[in-house]
């Protein structure tokens, strides 16, 4: 199992007990965080997961909403709920490949939900990357294919224009 999904795991279990407890549950969850078995790297990882999920949760809440089709959020399974929140904000971010983000949602699914969570998420989170953040990743994958050039600037002199460098 990669350190990755290993860091999703842990945040999904930490958002899963904070939605339970509410934010004065805090403490309890570093300290489970702390006691974890994980290496340091996989819990940095989990951290920044779940601070970013809390941070954009309303955000990813009103998202889910929309996307989410005759499901209040409120009525949702806990652990649905936290999947997708994850799912939403690590899309949101946009380090990751939305594939791969779904993909990791719907192993959290399988292994953590019922058996018809996967599908349930997957049509939402499918939904969500195509009519919320399709534009962003292709913008972010133009940046990274786009290659180092100097600016352009003008000569005031000169009735061609710009000069190249």
């Amino acid at each position: 199992m990669s350190r990755r999904h290993r860091a999703r795991r842990l945040a999904l279990q930490v958002l899963c007990c904070l939605d339970v407890q509410g934010p004065h549950g805090r403490e309890l969850i570093d300290r489970f965080i702390d006691e974890s078995r994980e290496d340091q790297q996989t819990l940095r990882q989990a951290r920044e997961l779940i601070d970013q999920t809390l941070q954009d949760r309303e955000h990813g809440d009103a998202i889910l909403i929309t996307y989410a089709r005759n499901w209040e959020l409120s009525r949702l399974a806990l652990v649905d709920r936290n999947i997708l929140r994850l799912a939403v904000a690590e899309m949101g971010c946009g380090r990751t490949p939305h594939k791969v983000v779904i993909a990791e949602a719907l192993k959290l699914a399988q292994e953590f939900s019922t058996a018809e969570s996967p599908r349930f998420v997957n049509g939402v989170l499918d939904a969500v990357a195509k009519g919320v953040f399709a534009g962003k990743e292709k913008a972010d994958k133009a940046d990274e294919e786009t290659p180092n050039r100097k600016p352009e600037t003008r000569n005031p002199e000169s009735p061609e224009g710009p000069e190249q460098s």
